[in-house]
């Protein structure tokens, strides 16, 4: 959604020197025209039955109402306002991704992070898609680009997808359906509801009274019923002399 005109934006945070700080930077921000702030859930709840905003800079820890709370109440309303969670909890930033949430800034703030944030709610940008061969993976203002070609295989998490490399699992806020689609030309494919693996990465496949299973990484994966045939019939042709 793209925002017209001067951003109206509220601050929430139980901490006075916390709150006066970010209040004072978006001020700073020309495309913000004005900024409310609140020390509490409660209060901002009622400041925002009488000034309607384009975005919510919210805390997460606070006592009462907590930021992810706020959120939720915020999703029920019929203008909801974006919302971006200013925190120094990186550890809630998948929750906060799975309540919508168009950015997560991590404290102590950057004036340059916390324009990206608002440069995002004015053009209503989302973390970026996956590119061919890169893929861009973003958590808590820092963005680390992993190469396709690195990654093992990949996990459904609701509506997210994590991808698993030697150095560990990178969440992607795309759905696996999606990546699916988009990948299977680069040898992915799906071997179960919830996965799929890269083909150059499968070391082996074992088939134990009827139970399929392949080794990725040093990892065993279930492989459903369905799906064991055709994985079987693609890494055969794999195997074959002069198949690309």
């Amino acid at each position: 959604m793209n925002r017209n005109g001067p951003l109206r934006v509220l601050v929430v945070d139980d901490e006075r020197p916390a709150l006066e700080d970010l209040a004072f930077l978006l001020a700073r921000d020309e495309r913000v025209g004005e900024v409310l702030a609140s020390d509490s859930s409660s209060e901002a709840l009622r400041l925002l039955r009488t000034a309607p905003v384009g975005a919510v800079f919210l805390d997460i820890a606070m006592p009462g109402l907590s930021g992810l709370e706020l959120a939720q109440v915020l999703a029920q309303f019929k203008d909801q306002p974006a919302v971006v969670f200013v925190t120094a909890h990186e550890e809630h930033a998948v929750e906060a991704f799975e309540m919508n949430a168009l950015d997560y800034v991590l404290k102590p703030v950057r004036e340059e992070r916390l324009r990206e944030a608002v440069r995002r709610v004015v053009e209503g940008n989302t973390p970026p898609a996956p590119a061919d061969d890169t893929i861009a993976i973003e958590l808590g203002g820092v963005t680390r680009f992993v190469s396709r070609a690195d990654v093992r295989y990949v996990e459904a998490q609701g509506d997210y997808a994590r991808l698993h490399t030697a150095d560990g699992g990178h969440l992607l806020r795309v759905p696996l359906t999606t990546l699916e689609q988009e990948w299977r030309s680069a040898g992915f494919v799906r071997i179960h509801r919830s996965l799929l693996v890269a083909l150059g990465h499968v070391e082996q496949v074992r088939i134990d009274a009827g139970r399929c299973t392949v080794l990725v990484g040093g990892d065993e994966l279930a492989v459903s019923r369905r799906h064991t045939r055709e994985l079987r019939d693609l890494l055969l042709r794999r195997a074959r002399p002069g198949a690309s």
